[in-house]
């Protein structure tokens, strides 16, 4: 890690930034997740699934449209999973260091 990281948090925020696509993916994961919390209180408060789906509400009747945002989400948090591979969000990150053991000989 660079010298403004400790434990693994930077403080000056070096680890910001990346590609468009990664920054999409994690702004599709926050609507999935807040969709999904959703959902599950509307469940939880005796109301049908679609009660607090935000999703459904606004694009429920387009149903192609609704499931193609469906699985751009999936897709984005499969990206998060494994993270971008990209020269630019590669360059945001600091570069871990590699602790160098010593051999005894």
């Amino acid at each position: 890690m660079c010298g403004n990281c400790k434990d693994g948090v930077c403080k000056e925020k070096c680890c910001k930034g990346g590609c468009v696509m990664s920054m999409v993916a994690k702004i599709l994961v926050i609507i999935g997740g807040i969709n999904w919390g959703l959902v599950g209180i509307g469940m939880l408060l005796g109301k049908s699934a679609d009660a607090f789906n935000v999703v459904h509400l606004v694009l429920g009747s387009i149903s192609m449209l609704e499931a193609i945002v469906y699985v751009l989400v999936g897709i984005a948090s499969v990206i998060m999973i494994f993270g971008c591979k990209c020269g630019k969000c590669k360059e945001a990150c600091c570069p871990v260091e590699e602790k160098k053991e010593e051999v005894k000989m």
